[in-house]
């Protein structure tokens, strides 16, 4: 009985731990792989290029689990609201989301949200989240929150993953400044 018993816990205790690493990110120093993709910037459609986006500076690259939900609002608004920071380091910024593609043109251009200072591009299928391993395990399909600084040359310089969006754009602009030191 006692084996039994051990053998249950282990069980449970194995059950806890999930079967594939939570932050499975693309790792510093890995080539960010590059994309093209229709984008939004202040409602009006565009086709986003990160190769082109690359030859005028790093990239803070951030995908989103979709439009006009609650932590999504939060972490564009942040981001928006920190927009000229990133621009006085020499970074842009692009929100890529698989999800609520259809909603994206106006949540570019609400004051509340991007309040049309940085693109976001649609990512049906998230496939270019796939690229980045950027899926979100609890919804298939969508992007999870993972933010990315990208160097000019294309490396991945800085990685933050994570559901709550509270220290994505602290975290990335402290990495693009660092990167701008270095420089």
């Amino acid at each position: 009985m006692r084996l039994f018993h051990r053998l249950a816990v282990l069980l449970a205790l194995a059950a806890l731990v999930p079967a594939s690493p939570l932050q499975a990110a693309l790792k510093i120093g890995s080539q960010a792989p590059d994309f093209t993709a229709a984008a939004f910037l202040a409602g009006e459609p565009f086709t986003y290029s990160l190769a082109d986006a690359l030859k005028k500076g790093p990239v803070v690259l951030y995908f989103f689990p979709a439009a006009h939900t609650p932590g999504c609002n939060i972490e564009a608004h942040l981001f928006s609201e920190a927009i000229d920071e990133f621009k006085a380091a020499g970074a842009s910024v692009i929100g890529v989301t698989a999800g609520n593609v259809d909603q994206l043109a106006a949540f570019s251009r609400e004051t509340e949200y991007c309040g049309g200072k940085f693109p976001v591009a649609a990512d049906p299928g998230a496939k270019i989240a796939g690229q980045y391993d950027a899926l979100l395990m609890k919804k298939p399909g969508w992007s999870d929150r993972t933010s990315y600084v990208i160097s000019p040359a294309g490396s991945i310089v800085h990685v933050h993953s994570d559901l709550s969006p509270d220290h994505h754009v602290s975290e990335t602009l402290k990495a693009v400044r660092t990167l701008d030191k270095q420089d």
